[in-house]
């Protein structure tokens, strides 16, 4: 369902209008935060070429690491499904949460206690100030919808989503779904 009034756990997708934009072409947001002090997001389909053991080499294991946005990317961030295993996460709603404590995660790695599917790193966030999101919605440039997966979007195929959501929306939607990632290839 599409919606005017971005709230935190929202996904924004990004119209196809945003041609161009190296960090947001075709990226699908999560709302971690909206208040009026700003937006906070990760976005959920830029896999980086990085695992998280290039970035920590104590944690021994393949998970991918995913571009969060344009915003602090020396940082590693994190959401997850499982907060009953990370202490002092906050959650985002509908069973996602961010952060948490991070020696934590590293140690429920290498027991093989947290799978790559409960849990998606990110270097950098998306950010907004105060009315920045709403401008960029006035001008078009983002849909924001409701997050019908809940805590399974976190297991969601990078690869497709995007398109998936332009054909869910259907209308003129449906056509960018197979248009070129950069029209000028076509």
């Amino acid at each position: 369902m599409v919606t005017t009034k971005p709230k935190k756990g929202n996904l924004l997708i990004a119209k196809p209008s945003i041609i161009g934009d190296v960090s947001f072409n075709r990226s699908i947001v999560l709302l971690a935060d909206h208040n009026d002090e700003g937006s906070i997001g990760f976005i959920l389909n830029k896999p980086l070429n990085y695992t998280i053991n290039d970035l920590i080499p104590e944690v021994e294991a393949t998970f991918k690491v995913y571009n969060g946005g344009p915003v602090e990317q020396d940082n590693l961030y994190f959401i997850h499904k499982i907060p009953h295993l990370i202490p002092e996460s906050i959650e985002i709603s509908l069973g996602i949460y961010w952060g948490g404590d991070f020696s934590k995660v590293a140690e429920l790695i290498q027991n093989n206690t947290i799978k790559e599917n409960d849990i998606r790193f990110f270097l950098g966030y998306s950010g907004w100030e105060s009315t920045q999101l709403e401008n960029e919605l006035k001008a078009s440039t983002w849909l924001v919808t409701e997050n019908i997966y809940k805590n399974e979007i976190i297991e969601k195929d990078y690869e497709s989503f995007w398109k998936e959501k332009m054909l869910e929306l259907g209308g003129e939607y449906s056509i960018w779904s197979n248009a070129p990632e950069n029209p000028s290839y076509n």
